[in-house]
């Protein structure tokens, strides 16, 4: 398989993987190479194959990662992504193995993941990160989990931030979300308008440094969705899947 790795040089013609088709997202995507060329300045490595496909890594140091994590000293898989024919053959190690490398390099201690506890979208699964050797240290409702894959022995154990488990959301549908994801980006006017159209109120904050990232209320900075103040999803649903969550919800009142 051949690999090449997206830098501030060549970030501009290259392609990003979760590029979107819809012409009134296309502003997203530029949000998001946007945000991706910022985060390589503090060491962010986005790596893929060469091809025209969803095969890609992202990491950078756990110092620097937008998730409200306390990870010293580690690498940060900020996402891991193998879609289609290349499932299921080697591709997901051997990105792996690059971040890997990257990380024992400069002596760092470990790797360390979000994953959930079962098959969501957007979260990779826990039980391939297990069989790779990574462990479970921490987890938060209703199904994150900390991984980590470490080779020094006294490294301190990563964890999740105490303010996820005691969020202060205001009522309504709240929506954390940060240009990581082009789809967070695109999606959120169309959310609105399902809202709106049953007198629901809705605020989206986006998140726009680091600092807010590591201290946020959400695990998955990505995207978070809240309602009266309980973290619903981290799923980004489509605008008919938003009308039926809220009528789901409402229904529950």
């Amino acid at each position: 398989m051949d690999y090449i790795q997206i830098t501030t040089d060549n970030i501009e013609h290259e392609h990003i993987c979760c590029a979107l088709g819809a012409k009134q997202y296309e502003k997203a995507v530029a949000e998001k190479k946007q945000w991706l060329t910022e985060r390589m300045v503090e060491g962010l490595v986005f790596y893929r194959l060469n091809e025209r496909a969803k095969v890609f890594i992202e990491y950078l140091p756990a110092e620097m990662a937008w998730s409200p994590i306390q990870a010293p000293n580690y690498m940060y898989i900020n996402c891991l992504w193998v879609s289609g024919k290349y499932k299921n053959n080697g591709c997901a190690k051997q990105l792996l193995e690059h971040c890997k490398e990257d990380a024992i390099s400069p002596g760092m201690n470990g790797l360390v993941h979000i994953t959930g506890k079962k098959k969501l979208p957007y979260l990779s699964d826990t039980h391939f990160f297990e069989h790779l050797g990574f462990k479970p240290v921490d987890q938060a409702e209703p199904y994150f989990q900390l991984m980590t894959l470490t080779w020094n022995d006294h490294a301190v154990e990563p964890t999740f931030k105490e303010q996820i488990k005691t969020p202060s959301i205001e009522k309504g549908i709240a929506i954390y979300y940060t240009a990581q994801c082009p789809f967070a980006v695109g999606i959120l006017d169309d959310l609105s308008e399902v809202a709106e159209n049953k007198k629901i109120p809705f605020q989206a904050h986006r998140i726009t440094t680091k600092e807010a990232a590591q201290n946020a209320p959400t695990i998955w900075t990505t995207f978070g969705l809240f309602y009266n103040g309980q973290f619903i999803t981290h799923e980004i649903m489509s605008p008919n899947k938003f009308d039926k969550l809220l009528t789901k919800l409402l229904l529950e009142q």
